[in-house]
């Protein structure tokens, strides 16, 4: 029998969402000037929140906007590294740290399945010492990464076919696997209710309720406090 131990990364593993912060910083030091985007952005938000541009459209937009249409896969790997220092430990949940520290304790395998780019959550997942990531995929060609999102945006259902595909890949049938997946939002109701342990953690108030509801564990992991941080994190 297979164990794993399934992470969403996003206010599960992080105390908030990376996706935007990442995008901030590759803009910073690979296209500056691309800052003076941020209005259009914000407009392109606000056509996803009157649901006129999808969610996937919505990540394909702002990495067109912000760093470009194509970069080179060094370039963004490089920026990725730098990131990921910034996240581990400092942006992290102790909580989440032990768990999954205690998880690969009892022969569980660990992997984060996140809606957020696979591209730099790996350079996240290495300093945690996760080796799988199922995470959207960004299109790469040539050496480049597209602004254009391969396969299907890593949310919802999709999440959990992506999980299932990735078993598959394995040569792994789900009788022969036990899961844990550990989730902060409601989106993530299909994974966690396919899941053998499900896991609402640090729940919003939909996952809470529906947690109660099925009989999910519900677990809070607290801040850190900001002077225990490392020196040189803010």
């Amino acid at each position: 029998m297979h164990r794993f131990a399934i992470y969403d990364l996003d206010k599960t593993i992080t105390y908030a969402p990376t996706w935007t912060s990442f995008l901030l910083l590759a803009s910073r030091l690979i296209a500056p000037w691309r800052l003076l985007l941020l209005p259009v952005l914000g407009a392109v938000t606000i056509g996803y929140a009157l649901k006129l541009v999808g969610r996937g459209r919505l990540k394909e937009l702002a990495h067109a906007l912000l760093i470009g249409p194509r970069v080179p896969v060094a370039k963004l790997e490089a920026v990725a590294a730098l990131f990921a220092e910034g996240v581990v430990p400092g942006e992290t949940y102790a909580g989440a740290r032990a768990r999954i520290a205690a998880d690969r304790a009892e022969g569980y395998e660990v992997l984060i399945a996140t809606a957020s780019y696979a591209l730099y959550v790996r350079a996240i997942a290495e300093r945690l010492g996760v080796g799988t990531v199922i995470g959207t995929l960004a299109e790469v060609r040539d050496g480049y990464v597209l602004a254009r999102i391969s396969g299907e945006n890593c949310y919802g259902p999709a999440k959990l076919r992506m999980i299932e595909a990735w078993l598959a890949g394995q040569g792994i049938a789900r009788g022969e696997a036990t899961v844990r997946f550990y989730s902060d939002h409601v989106s993530d109701a299909p994974t966690l209710a396919w899941a053998d342990e499900a896991f609402a953690v640090n729940a919003h108030a939909p996952l809470r309720e529906m947690a109660k509801a099925r009989g999910w564990a519900v677990v809070d992991w607290e801040r850190q406090p900001r002077n225990l941080l490392p020196l040189g994190r803010n």
